[in-house]
């Protein structure tokens, strides 16, 4: 579905996201697809006009499944990949109790329909109710009136579902450049949902900006990068922003992709941030690290396990599997090769998540496994909280009182135990920031 993180990225970013061909959106196999561009689509794509309003309607996707007689096989899409993609299937024919290795990874939503008998330890609604909280108390913020309300948070990524109940009531803005789907992607809704969401949201208080793009274009049957895109949109949301009371002002954005060197609209991307830097807008992306200096890796949790409480998370699904074979190195080997101090990288969380549905306006899915691009818009999400409480805050400010107030949890790997540093805490930061 996702893994719109792709680490091939240890020495560079990550480059995979928002309407690009290698994110998993919403076809009915699992694997990646991309609407086509059609040779009369014009680009409408760059509206240059300071008009504040949401351009277009995406439809609501639709899965196509159906009734199965069989547990369908995970999807090898991605070296790796456990996650077994139930989404729109009626299980309802099959007897899955004896299934819960199998359900281990399970990834579902609203319209998937199960079987009466389910194993003890798999229990779809609990997990769905679960992965809809932020997590580490981040509602007892909200609860004590901190919920980023009148800071402007804005989203570059893939078509939206507009109408979605979780942030139809906080989207100011829907625009799209250079982005060709007519129906709702599954990463819009689901990072929009991480970082505003009415019910699952980081900061639901947030006015959402969104701008839909596509990073690239299919040349000859392959996909090329040209990240010109990424920097149109960047700019836009200034422009947009500069027509914004003072109070009402955009401070961060939020893009789940990176870039490297060897793509098309590198340096205009780059340049992009940097003036958006200057305007007071912190953009949060995987590039994260080359453009601020900033270090994050994302945190798994059980899905059955308490998402309030530090002691549940343990490291994200994919970094465990790939990486835990370095043990007290596990999260350091990462910031070794990018020449950054482990004690500097924030730990965010990311897997085990609930999110916005693009099926429906009032369908949510649960992601077992997520990635950075789950992290990103957690951290935008903290972001606008940050400067509801602290205006004057900055991302310098931000991110050493992030890591200054954060929390050390242990983990155990093969008998042995070993620490992780830095798990951000949402209500220690926004104290220490007031």
């Amino acid at each position: 579905m996702k893994r719109a993180f792709l680490v091939a990225l240890l020495l560079m970013s990550l480059t995979v996201t928002a309407c690009s061909p290698k994110a998993k959106t919403t076809d009915v196999n699992g694997e990646a697809k991309q609407s086509e561009a059609s040779e009369t689509a014009k680009e409408n794509n760059t509206a240059s006009s300071t008009n504040i309003k949401i351009t277009k309607h995406p439809s609501a996707a639709d899965f196509g499944r159906g009734s199965v007689n069989t547990l369908p096989s995970p999807n090898p899409a991605y070296e790796g990949d456990k996650t077994l993609d139930l989404r729109g299937y009626d299980l309802s024919a099959l007897d899955l109790k004896d299934k819960a290795k199998d359900l281990e990874y399970a990834e579902f939503d609203s319209k998937t329909i199960w079987p009466k008998g389910l194993p003890d330890k798999f229990d779809p609604k609990k997990q769905m109710e679960l992965g809809k909280s932020p997590g580490l108390k981040v509602r007892e913020l909200h609860k004590n009136g901190i919920t980023g309300k009148g800071v402007g948070l804005a989203i570059i990524d893939q078509a939206l579902l507009v109408d979605h109940v979780e942030y139809k009531d906080n989207l100011k803005m829907y625009e799209e450049i250079h982005c060709f789907a007519n129906e709702a992607q599954m990463h819009g809704p689901a990072v929009a949902s991480i970082a505003a969401g009415k019910n699952v949201g980081v900061a639901p208080g947030a006015d959402l900006y969104y701008i839909a793009e596509t990073h690239g274009e299919y040349k000859n049957n392959d996909f090329e990068y040209d990240f010109t895109w990424v920097a149109k949109s960047i700019d836009r949301i200034l422009e947009v922003n500069n027509t914004l009371p003072k109070d009402k002002k955009i401070r961060v954005i939020s893009i789940s992709v990176g870039w490297d060197k060897s793509q098309k609209g590198y340096d205009e991307v780059n340049a992009a941030v940097d003036r958006a830097k200057k305007a007071g807008v912190f953009v949060v992306s995987s590039s994260l690290i080359n453009t601020d200096g900033y270090m994050f890796n994302g945190l798994g949790r059980d899905p059955l396990s308490d998402p309030e409480a530090t002691s549940s998370y343990q490291p994200g699904l994919f970094w465990k599997d790939k990486y835990y074979e370095y043990g007290d190195k596990f999260y350091s080997i990462m910031g070794e090769k990018v020449g950054v101090n482990i004690d500097e990288a924030l730990l965010i969380p990311m897997d085990s998540r609930t999110t916005a549905s693009p099926t429906d306006p009032k369908d949510y899915v649960f992601y077992r496994e997520g990635g950075w691009s789950w992290s990103i818009p957690y951290v935008a999400g903290l972001y606008a909280l940050a400067c509801e409480v602290n205006p004057e805050v900055t991302p310098e400010i931000f991110w050493s009182t992030a890591l200054k107030t954060g929390d050390t949890i242990k983990v155990q790997n093969d008998g042995k135990e070993y620490e992780m540093k830095k798990v951000v805490n949402p209500l220690k930061l926004m104290k220490e920031l007031k």
